[in-house]
């Protein structure tokens, strides 16, 4: 029996190794899936999560007490003016210890143009991680998993950037 050169051998390793070290990497880059979460706006309406499936949305909880939450407030704006017509959704989840008159009247004052929802019982919190600290929030893919988490505000040029390429991609 002939024997590989070793030039050969060694390039097959490489190969092996390369491919072994990419498939593991994927598997430890799996996204998990996005909590089945239910959120009531501020119309009264119930939204689950699952409404969502094949978009691409962020859940931004937050409250009206959160100096860093008003403060990002307009870039989320923002963000969503230029990316919705794309196909981008934001849900602004308030936390339950807000007050429903002061989020009422902040997404008034504010027009804020997307979904605006009160947390009232906690439950979306609990479904994200038993979420605590504002603003956190979920960038979820067209598959329904969370892509990244963002304690604090996020960088808004990556951000954008990051759902862009998010929504380049197949349902």
């Amino acid at each position: 029996m002939k024997s590989l050169p070793k030039s050969a051998l060694i390039a097959a390793i490489v190969v092996i190794l390369a491919l072994g070290g990419y498939l593991g990497w994927s598997a430890l880059e799996q996204k998990p899936a996005a909590p089945n979460a239910s959120f009531t706006l501020l119309d009264g309406k119930t939204v689950d999560l699952s409404a969502y499936r094949g978009k691409v949305v962020m859940v931004n909880f937050w409250a009206t007490s959160c100096t860093t939450c008003v403060g990002e407030m307009p870039e989320l704006v923002q963000t969503y003016d230029a990316l919705h017509p794309k196909g981008f959704h934001l849900v602004a989840v308030a936390m339950s210890y807000d007050n429903p008159t002061f989020v009422r009247n902040f997404a008034q004052q504010r027009q804020l143009p997307f979904s605006v929802a009160y947390d009232a019982s906690g439950q979306a919190a609990k479904a994200f991680q038993n979420v605590r600290l504002t603003p956190t929030s979920f960038l979820i893919d067209k598959s329904g998993r969370i892509v990244k988490e963002y304690v604090g505000p996020p960088n808004f040029a990556e951000l954008h950037s990051l759902i862009d390429q998010l929504l380049a991609q197949p349902a």
